[in-house]
């Protein structure tokens, strides 16, 4: 396990709702483009390894934030530093519940400067 200090800098946060609405014309931009490029679309799939009622490779979802991304250097706007997301996966932590056992939260650092220091958690 690794630790680090990281400033999200300009980040593009999945727990804004603008930002979803954003992230969403972003899927429909991409989808012509793929369709417009002769390409499948990229699916969200479960993990092979691991049982989950979660589909936890997220290769759509990856390529819609790249898609995102690029059409912002594209258009001059400033860069995003990193993405951060809140994913909910696995079983609720009791019956009826709306909190489940393996939700997290994940931070994509794409600009390497945001990360200030690294260290071994002891």
């Amino acid at each position: 396990m690794v630790g680090a200090i990281i400033s999200l800098g300009n980040c593009f946060d999945l727990t804004r709702r603008s930002n979803l609405d954003i992230l969403a014309s972003a899927y429909s931009g991409f989808e012509a483009a793929q369709k417009a490029a002769g390409l499948d679309m990229p699916e969200n799939n479960d993990s092979p390894k691991v049982k989950s009622k979660n589909r936890v490779i997220r290769t759509l979802d990856c390529a819609v934030l790249n898609y995102l991304c690029e059409i912002t250097k594209k258009s001059g706007l400033p860069e995003f530093d990193t993405i951060r997301g809140v994913f909910v996966e696995g079983d609720p932590v009791y019956p009826g519940s709306e909190i489940f056992h393996q939700t997290h939260v994940q931070i994509a650092v794409r600009n390497q400067a945001c990360i200030k220091a690294m260290f071994l958690p002891q």
